[in-house]
């Protein structure tokens, strides 16, 4: 996510036309030079440098929780889910590419569905963009100070994990308050290699299987199969942000989709060979190793080291990625207030370091407030019904796009077999979608209701 995510598109007195270059409000003043500059971007990304991108801001946190939960629904078949949810996200992305290609990218999501749309839809999605990226935010937390508990007993009780989670938000919040630059700095500080564990747990693990943790006793039905396919989308969702730098890539109609299903094998091989290993190794107590579950295996299997090794990786990993979203996620609560539909108050920037420092320190505090009083699944699941929704309205966005033949610089991107494949990525999200229980669709309507009631105060004014 960039501090574009909440930008707006431009508004237009009628409907895009063919060759129309369609771009952010503040480009608006000066389209041509915009396109100017999209143009000279030297394009050397091929596809393996993409995906290759794509696979590093896809594995995160959830691989390091999610097996457990994986056990614990499906036991043995949990690969299914994998591979499913694996084709759901390959249908959801090429969608969102050909709408990257259509519309300028630096307002992302936001800005496809507001040229589709018109601003009031547009506005709700980038609402649900800042919710999916909090929650998303929160749950991370409670995975972080579970891992920071197993690794050292002192901190897992509830009390010294809320003290250590504020105060790793104190650090970043006054990290990105004293200038981006610092906390661009700190986060590829916090950037390593996050597979090389994961793969010794795979290669070594298969050694410690016992045939008998891999047995299937009775197949899941498809509504707990969808259950845990949605939650498994908390593990895949991130892909659409490598696909920002599109200016800069060789040849994208080919090299997208290349790129894409190479990630997606890469990301879906190793999600389900870690899931595999893991329960062959732990058998039935994966499903109760809520705390770190594959640093349990990893101990099982190699010994002490190898489970110290594993809560490292997880910790720093989610250290990254805390600290990667503190820098952006404060950013759209600073557009959205800028462009009036939050307090003024959060446009106050730092008088030294030009920070948006209320900004900031607001979301520091709802995050820190939800990872306290909630559980990593409640936080996931509806981290993951944002982002099926805003999922679902890119998917249709590009079929409007396409109908109107919206054009940004150059020939866009086309999903190949649009018809099949944009349905099918939406009755894939349908169908996770049917998983979700009336108090968590409560809970997100709520959610978009306070959107609304926002978007038309705003208009009323």
């Amino acid at each position: 996510m960039t501090d574009g995510a909440a930008f707006r598109p431009a508004r237009t007195s009628g409907r895009a036309q063919p060759g129309d270059l369609v771009l952010p409000s503040r480009h608006l003043t000066d389209p041509m030079r915009a396109a100017s500059s999209e143009s000279s971007l030297r394009r050397s990304i091929g596809s393996f440098a993409l995906a290759a991108s794509i696979v590093n801001i896809t594995i995160g946190a959830g691989i390091f929780r999610l097996p457990a939960d994986m056990a614990a629904t499906l036991g043995a078949t949990a690969p299914v889910a994998y591979l499913l949810c694996a084709i759901a996200m390959g249908l959801i992305v090429i969608c969102i590419a050909e709408a990257g290609s259509r519309v300028s990218l630096t307002g992302g999501p936001y800005a496809y569905v507001e040229v589709a749309f018109g601003p009031f839809v547009g506005f709700l999605a980038g609402f649900l963009l800042w919710m999916l990226m909090t929650f998303v935010m929160a749950a991370v937390a409670t995975v972080l100070v579970t891992n920071l508990g197993a690794l050292l007993p002192v901190l897992a009780s509830r009390e010294a994990s809320a003290a250590v989670l504020v105060t790793i938000y104190a650090v970043f919040a006054a990290v990105n308050i004293l200038g981006v630059e610092r906390g661009a700095r700190l986060n590829s500080a916090l950037t390593i290699a996050k597979i090389l564990p994961l793969l010794l747990l795979i290669g070594a693990g298969s050694f410690a299987i016992a045939p008998d943790n891999l047995s299937i006793d009775e197949p899941p039905d498809l509504r707990t199969l969808a259950r845990s396919s949605i939650l498994l989308i908390f593990a895949f969702a991130g892909i659409e942000a490598a696909l920002v730098p599109s200016g800069e890539v060789k040849d994208a109609a080919r090299t997208v989709p290349r790129a894409i299903f190479m990630a997606m094998a890469v990301t879906t091989v190793l999600y389900a060979s870690l899931q595999f290993v893991a329960q062959g190794v732990l058998g039935p107590a994966l499903a109760t190793s809520k705390a770190a579950p594959l640093a349990e295996a990893a101990g099982v299997a190699l010994g002490g080291w190898a489970r110290t090794l594993l809560l490292v990786g997880a910790v720093i990993s989610m250290l990254g990625h805390a600290g990667a979203m503190i820098l952006a996620t404060p950013r759209t609560l600073f557009a959205f207030a800028r462009d009036g539909f939050l307090p003024s108050a959060l446009v106050r920037l730092h008088p030294v370091h030009r920070s948006p420092v209320a900004a900031i320190l607001l979301q520091c505090a709802i995050v820190l407030v939800l990872a306290i009083t909630s559980t990593f699944e409640r936080l996931a699941i509806l981290a993951n019904i944002s982002t099926l929704v805003l999922y679902g309205t890119c998917c249709l966005a590009t079929w409007q796009l396409r109908r109107r033949d919206v054009r940004a610089v150059g020939t866009p991107f086309k999903v190949p077999a649009p018809a099949v494949v944009i349905v099918l990525a939406c009755l894939m999200i349908g169908w996770m979608l049917t998983s979700v229980t009336a108090a968590e669709w409560i809970a997100f309507a709520i959610g978009l209701a306070v959107a609304a009631v926002i978007f038309a105060f705003r208009r009323k004014r």
